[in-house]
């Protein structure tokens, strides 16, 4: 199974949650929010790192910022798996423009007020709900 971590409260992150189940048709991926019992849970049981952004969790490791994402990507149907090329790029300047966005993704998408509530249709991948 793999989990997506992602920040609950943050419009792009919702957007981008909404916007990967739509392409995985598969359900290879289960969510939970960073603000969540869950979602807490796991990041003090497996060590992750303060992030709050994006952490995909797959089996024993862990991937974050431009890594998580371009991860997910991979995963996706359409032509989003092409992106996964970006991983030639270092790691550095891929976490680079990652941090750009993420630093400025409440200034530019706004913040909610509580986290994503799902949709009865989906909300079995929630692991929170």
């Amino acid at each position: 199974m793999k989990i997506i971590l992602f920040d609950g409260v943050c419009n792009l992150c919702h957007a981008s949650v909404q916007f990967i189940i739509q392409r995985d048709p598969q359900e290879v991926f289960r969510f939970a929010s960073l603000q969540s019992n869950v979602g807490q849970t796991l990041a003090q049981k497996l060590s992750l790192p303060s992030v709050d952004s994006v952490i995909l969790l797959e089996g024993n490791r862990y991937y974050t910022k431009s890594s998580a994402a371009l991860r997910i990507c991979r995963q996706l149907t359409g032509f989003w798996g092409i992106l996964y090329i970006f991983m030639i790029v270092p790691k550095p300047f891929r976490d680079l423009i990652y941090d750009w966005i993420a630093n400025h993704r409440y200034q530019w998408f706004g913040k909610r007020e509580s986290c994503l509530i799902p949709t009865p249709h989906i909300r079995e991948r929630f692991l929170d709900s």
